[in-house]
Parts: structure tokens; sequence; C-alpha cells
């Protein structure tokens, strides 16, 4: 997956004189606990002596899925593009967030069914309008498959390269805990039972009628598939350009923050595609969608957060940024003994 994007492998020469420099902090070894394992991964990723975790940009994938044909969302798929206009405008949580915490935000249009206006945080794939219905057929052809990739594998490499530190991965798109679901349940063998849950808001018919769907859906490419057949059996264009731009971030040295269940569905493509691309990665935290902690457990992920989140967009990730922030304060600000005069543990 994405050959032309390759991943530098980290100094394993730098992993001792890192945490040498975190365990002289003035303080007792590992009482930050959590944070210097982040102070340790940020400063592991970047060739330098003072890590930051700034400048950082959410990419907010948005895109359409067929599958919404067969009743498996509570919502329409004109929402997405709804939701997408709201982002332009600056009115959603994910807006909030971001201005709050200072990261810059860019809407990706990765094929979302809905039309839009031009406008400055806005980049379009120009793929496809939506994903076909994958219990009818497949969601996307192996070459749109590699065009999303490639897409959202520039965007990220791009900006790491004009100099942010972290990118924050979200999306939107209506039906997308369908396809991750499919996703999941296709590369890592995680049952569609544990996957299944209610998205956007369906009920327990609503649920069971989804899981039926599901099942149909999944019998048509029984697993195990590759990253890149599930993608193209089961969608989406959003998921697709997620995992694109989790190795192209990777591959110019920046970090990859991770948000919820469907992004990290897209992180479980493009580990199990470049494992090479973990040590560039950090999960945010663990959402209320049930199938989240079995993706997680599967890539043995530890989260940051579990605050019962289930909207997307990249909110969790956002909640979570100001800890890396604060790892690198520690690791640069902080004292040590000998600056403070403090004697260290005999």
């Amino acid at each position: 997956m994405l050959p032309d994007f390759p991943i530098p492998p980290l100094d394993d020469t730098r992993r001792e004189r890192i945490q040498g420099a975190i365990d002289n902090k003035t303080k007792p070894p590992g009482s930050l606990g959590r944070i210097e394992e982040l102070a340790h991964a940020i400063a592991l990723c970047q060739p330098t002596e003072t890590p930051s975790a700034d400048p950082a940009r959410l990419f907010i994938f948005a895109g359409d899925h067929g599958l919404t044909e067969e009743g498996v969302s509570a919502w329409p798929s004109e929402v997405t593009t709804q939701m997408v206009l709201n982002f332009l405008a600056g009115g959603a949580a994910a807006n909030v967030f971001a201005r709050t915490n200072g990261v810059a935000i860019t809407v990706a249009d990765a094929g979302i069914i809905g039309d839009l206006p031009d406008h400055p945080q806005l980049v379009r794939a120009g793929i496809r309008k939506g994903t076909a219905n994958a219990m009818r057929g497949d969601a996307l052809t192996p070459e749109e498959v590699a065009r999303a990739l490639d897409f959202g594998a520039n965007l990220a490499a791009k900006a790491v390269r004009n100099g942010a530190r972290t990118i924050l991965l979200g999306e939107m798109g209506i039906g997308n805990t369908s396809s991750a679901s499919l996703l999941a349940h296709a590369i890592a063998g995680i049952d569609l039972e544990t996957l299944t849950g209610p998205g956007a808001g369906l009920d327990g018919a609503g649920v069971n009628r989804k899981l039926e769907i599901l099942q149909k859906t999944a019998s048509r490419r029984p697993g195990p598939l590759s990253p890149l057949d599930a993608l193209s059996a089961f969608g989406g264009l959003e998921i697709a350009g997620m995992a694109g731009a989790h190795i192209g971030a990777a591959s110019a040295g920046g970090m990859v923050l991770v948000d919820g269940f469907i992004a990290t569905a897209a992180a479980l493509c493009a580990l199990r595609a470049r494992p090479e691309a973990a040590g560039y990665t950090i999960f945010s935290h663990r959402s209320k969608e049930p199938g989240h902690r079995a993706v997680l457990d599967a890539l043995d992920a530890k989260p940051l957060l579990d605050l019962d989140l289930r909207l997307g967009e990249g909110t969790g990730a956002l909640l979570a940024f100001p800890l890396l922030r604060n790892a690198c304060a520690m690791f640069n600000d902080m004292a040590t003994f000998e600056s403070a005069g403090v004697s260290g543990k005999e």
C-alpha cells in the first residue's frame, strides 16, 4: 500500500538517551505515567532535542456510503453534505475544539454525494460521489481505492513538509460505522456482533436490523481480506483517505493522532499494510461505540482518554491533543535534578 511513501525507521539508538532525559527530570521515574510515554514517543519521532506537538492540523475526511440504501443508519445521506457545510461555516463541535486548542482544520471531500461551494478550508478528491452499495457489489474499484489512498497521503505528507508536527484524523459520513465494522471484521476477524453498534442513534431494533444487513454484506466477500481488498469490498472513500493520510504523515515524519471508531478502522487498514507506521501513531480515546474497544485491542492500542464520546469529526483527537502539548513541555522545560539543585534518588 502506497509504496511511493516510504516510512523512515525510528532511530533506536536514541531510545535510551531520551528515556534518560525524562528520568532525570525532577520527579520520581515514571511518576507522570502516560505523559512520560507520550514524551518519549514524540521525541523519538522527531530528530530534534526539543520535540513539539505544534503546529497541528486536523483533516476531516467526508464521504458517503451506498450501503445506507439498506437502512443501516438513522440519518439520511444528505446529512453528510449538510454537516460538511457546518464544518466550513465553523459551527461544529470539531470547529469549537479546534479553535480552543489552536489546531488548523482542512475538510477533505473524499466522496460525498452533495455539491459544495469552493472554500479555502476545502479540498476535493474528485474520485466519485459516494460508494456503491456494498451489499450488492464492491463499494469501490481497486483504482478508486488507490486514488483515495493517494489523495489522503499527499494531503498529510504536504502538511507535515509545510511544518505540521501532528496530524489529527477525523471523519464525517452517514453509514460509515457500517463500513468500519465490515473492514474490522474482514481484516482482523472480529465478530460482527461485537462490532455493530448504534452509530449515530439507532435504537435496539435498528441495531439488530443493521447487524443482519452487515452479515449479508460480509458474506458476499468473506475474509480474511487484505486492507486493499477490504476497502474495495466495503469502502469507504473517507476511510481510505484517512488510511492514506496516516501513511503519508508518517512518511514525512509527522505524528498521527487517531480519533474514534471509524478513524481507528482506517488505522487498522494503514497499520496492517504498513506496520512501520505504528511508532508514529497515537490513539486519542476509546469511544462509546461498542466495536471500538475490539479494534483497539486488535491493534494493541492504548488510548489516552475514555469519555464516552461517539461523535467523530476528530473531536476525541482534539480533546486529547493538549496531552501531547504538555508532554512536550515536560520534556523541554521541566528542570533536571542537576539544574534545580535537587538531590537524586540514592
